[in-house]
């Protein structure tokens, strides 16, 4: 799996586009490391002019993280390499510790990226990472089975690469090759790298299974994972490729925050496709970011074929009508809330203010401003007046200042739609219902791919 350096660096990264540069997020483990040397390797010889910046996070929560960061740093200076260190600083959660860590490490690599005018991250996740994963969510899955809760998508494991917060592609060339390849390769070149104390500490799920792993049938366990994942990822990637054509052909937004699909939609043959859209498209109107209960949300589909029914899924209200099947946010636990730029209001609204002056409020329209909008052709009125009622607008005291959905001149603020289940991480496997769902919602497009010569439905196959 792994050649010599050159050919291995080519193989790793000649299909990405590094003409804005790369951010390599390295930990000093021999992970990172190794993604780090192999990474400027290639760059010194194709495109010695782009942009490398290594990037640590120390997550202040082992007393040798601070000098660790600083041994990557001299590392990086005696390679002529560009670094910078991060903080996470503040309190830490007593629960959930890895899943908070993990999100703070990609705002801060995402911060420094940005800074720099640069799109891409790499991380130096392996194939063994890979096999971890899997093999962690399918034990997850067979203990949801038992509930009668299973979804399957996250057998796929870690995608090739991951769009964050909608703006910084986060990409893991290194998904195929081996960790111990990787130390070879390190241990030839005379480079060093730390070994953190966490990747053995059984309080926490990885280190375990790590440790299972170098077990007799490790490698077995390890061949089937790497399957699965394969298997898995191109199961998800045809299932959003099919829901993305039912959202094009049979979803529309005839105001904001509200979505009428066609009656054809309750009929659909591919039911399997339906249902996932359907969990898209209540997830995105209710501002939620995971998909809807996907059982839950079977169910809710089989319902549609009966008739006209009003439920309420995942914040959102699904009213079958003969004239369609409307969804719009439910009128429970609409925020209000001070206005700041660049507030996430309700999961589902990015807003931008140009009135920054304080005692500004951005809460719902409510009903009795909606109750002045002009109807829609084909939506029934009450349908029209409870969708905008939950829309955000900009409120000093009792006093509206704007709405989305109204007359306002000069609107002091500007509100943007967002994908919810994918507006923080949206994988590669699911770019074609993220980007439907975006179009038909009046969402910013999909950033250029990180891969050159590809396009954005494409692009994944060698990644």
């Amino acid at each position: 799996m792994l050649g010599t350096g050159p050919d291995l660096s080519d193989d790793l990264f000649s299909d990405f586009d590094f003409s804005n540069g790369a951010v390599a997020a390295v930990s000093g483990g021999s992970d990172s490391t190794a993604l780090l040397f192999l990474l400027k390797h290639h760059l010194d010889r194709t495109l010695p002019a782009a942009r490398l910046l290594a990037v640590t996070i120390d997550h202040d929560l082992r007393p040798n993280s601070a000098a660790e960061a600083q041994a990557m740093a001299r590392l990086c200076a005696e390679h002529g390499i560009a670094h910078r260190t991060l903080i996470w600083s503040g309190g830490k959660p007593s629960t959930g510790l890895p899943a908070a860590a993990r999100e703070a490490r990609y705002r801060l690599l995402a911060e420094a990226a940005e800074a720099e005018g640069i799109r891409l991250i790499l991380t130096g996740h392996t194939a063994d990472d890979q096999a971890e994963t899997v093999l962690m969510r399918q034990a997850r899955e067979k203990e949801a089975r038992k509930e009668d809760a299973r979804d399957g998508r996250g057998l796929a494991g870690m995608a090739p690469a991951t769009l964050y917060d909608w703006r910084v592609w986060i990409a893991r060339p290194l998904l195929g090759t081996r960790r111990a390849a990787l130390r070879e390769m390190l241990k030839r070149q005379g480079i060093g790298w730390i070994e953190d104390p966490t990747n053995v500490d059984q309080r926490f799920e990885r280190p375990r299974l790590r440790i299972s792993l170098a077990g007799s049938d490790g490698e077995a366990r390890f061949a089937q994972a790497v399957a699965k994942a394969g298997q898995a990822a191109a199961e998800r990637e045809e299932l959003g490729r099919r829901a993305a054509a039912l959202i094009g052909a049979l979803a529309s937004s005839p105001a904001p925050g509200l979505i009428r699909l066609d009656r054809a939609f309750a009929y659909c043959e591919d039911n399997e496709a339906a249902v996932y859209a359907l969990r898209i498209l209540l997830a995105t109107i209710g501002g939620v970011s995971f998909l809807a209960d996907e059982a839950r949300c079977r169910a809710l589909f089989e319902r549609l074929r009966s008739g006209a029914l009003c439920a309420t899924l995942s914040r959102t209200v699904v009213d079958a009508r003969r004239t369609g099947i409307f969804l719009h946010r439910e009128a429970r636990n609409l925020p209000a809330v001070p206005a700041e730029n660049h507030t996430l209001w309700d999961g589902r609204r990015r807003i931008t203010l140009s009135d920054r002056s304080g005692g500004l409020v951005i809460a719902p329209v409510g009903t009795p401003v909606a109750r002045r909008s002009a109807p829609e052709g084909g939506v029934p009125a009450s349908v029209l007046r409870r969708a905008l009622a939950a829309e955000p607008a900009l409120w000093r005291g009792g006093e509206r200042l704007d709405f989305a959905g109204g007359d306002a001149p000069s609107p002091p603020m500007a509100i943007v739609p967002v994908v919810s289940p994918f507006a923080r991480f949206l994988s590669c496997f699911d770019l074609q219902p993220a980007a439907a769902v975006a179009k038909l919602i009046g969402a910013p497009p999909l950033p250029p791919s990180p891969f050159r010569g590809h396009d954005r439905s494409g692009a994944w196959a060698k990644a």
